[in-house]
């Protein structure tokens, strides 16, 4: 049923633990009574097949109670089976007005059957059958005079108790280990799930940039092509720089190891606004770099300005932009600002933008917000505590 191995050795002792024991327990009681000369052999026959009836379907019973999600209606006829081979095992000795054997059989099959039912019809059914196990041995003993009705009463009682508690302790053990089994590969399938998305977030940050200036460098590169050549081999210097710091960025993701700085990160988004033709100013306190802000801390608002950086490129036509970066008290504070706020919705409609950076924000204790101001001013503000923060 699963694949591993701790759960199928675990599976392979709980076999062995119930059916095992059940077996044994039916052909040592059983056993000994057929093979005991005090018994007639009346009484001895016919206890030897159903007694072989009764083992196979215990034992077939039991094995689908070992699956997943058991059901009793496909094995209703190894019950009819098992209650039928019962009511023998449970005649004969009564008959012979042994009160400590007659209730093994039929305490087997009590408990067998509910290990199928759901909680409330197993608590009636073990109920019913403690209580119906004290009438048969009271009503043989006060018919034949026997002494100690107490035993013949309550010894019955008291074994079914103690066989459903038997058999049905160790199938709640293996079912209770199935589901923290599957648990735990589920906890892994999500734990794949978000470094997938992680490793996504971080690849639309790197392509999404690094694309968005060599579209705009190589754009500016043709069309001084004609006019001004120098210049525009400048620029295509430029892009194949780009190219390459795009695909070393690539492979330092996929090993895992990338880093955004965030001072570097701010003084490469005024290097390319102002090659964009945009007046792009720099405001950093001396203080806020020297914060001890923690680097994932560090490495998130790196992924803000570079994607503020990228949707201003791509959505605004600004004249002027300002990055500002302080430290007010025990909170760090970036704002990215611009003046040419166009209509598309910079937040990004698939959550790989700023929406699913700020789900990273909420999620280290600080807070991404964006929005126009004044009319085309458009203002992306990231807030992380300086002390604790985490990725």
């Amino acid at each position: 049923m699963e694949n591993g191995a701790g759960l199928t050795s675990f599976r392979r002792y709980t076999w062995w633990a119930v059916p095992g024991t059940v077996l044994c327990v039916l052909v040592v009681a059983y056993g000994g009574w057929a093979l005991d000369g005090d018994v007639p052999l009346w009484a001895r026959a016919p206890v030897v097949p159903a007694l072989a009836v009764d083992a196979v379907a215990a034992a077939v019973l039991l094995g689908g109670a070992l699956d997943r999600a058991p059901a009793l209606r496909p094995l209703a006829g190894w019950v009819l089976t098992a209650c039928v081979a019962s009511a023998v095992l449970a005649a004969l000795p009564l008959a012979r007005h042994d009160y400590g054997l007659w209730a093994v059989a039929p305490a087997v099959t009590v408990a067998i059957v509910a290990a199928y039912l759901p909680a409330a019809g197993r608590r009636w059914l073990i109920g019913g059958a403690v209580v119906a196990a004290l009438l048969p041995g009271s009503a043989v003993n006060l018919a034949a005079g026997d002494e100690d009705p107490a035993y013949a009463a309550l010894f019955p009682a008291g074994l079914t108790a103690f066989t459903v508690w038997t058999v049905l302790g160790p199938l709640w053990a293996w079912r209770i280990a199935g589901r923290l089994d599957r648990a735990r590969r589920l906890e892994a399938e999500l734990a794949v799930k978000d470094e997938r998305l992680r490793f996504a977030s971080d690849l639309h940050d790197i392509q999404g940039h690094h694309l968005q200036v060599i579209a705009l460098k190589a754009e500016l590169a043709s069309r001084l092509a004609e006019t001004d050549p120098a210049r525009a081999a400048a620029e295509m210097r430029e892009v194949r720089q780009l190219c390459a710091d795009a695909l070393r960025d690539t492979r330092a993701v996929v090993r895992g190891i990338r880093r955004t700085p965030l001072d570097d990160e701010i003084a490469n988004a005024t290097r390319v606004l102002a090659a964009a033709g945009i007046d792009a100013r720099m405001s950093l306190e001396p203080a806020a770099s020297q914060a001890e802000l923690a680097d994932p801390a560090r490495q998130l608002l790196g992924l803000v300005v570079r994607e503020a950086t990228t949707n201003v490129l791509r959505h605004s036509d600004a004249g002027r932009a300002e990055v500002d970066y302080r430290v007010d008290g025990d909170v760090a504070r970036l704002r990215v600002g611009n003046d040419g706020a166009g209509p598309a919705a910079p937040g990004g409609s698939d959550g790989t933008g700023l929406r699913g950076l700020a789900e990273r924000l909420r999620c280290a204790g600080g807070e991404l917000t964006w929005g126009r101001q004044d009319g085309d001013r458009f203002v992306v503000t990231a807030t992380l505590p300086v002390r604790g923060a985490e990725e």
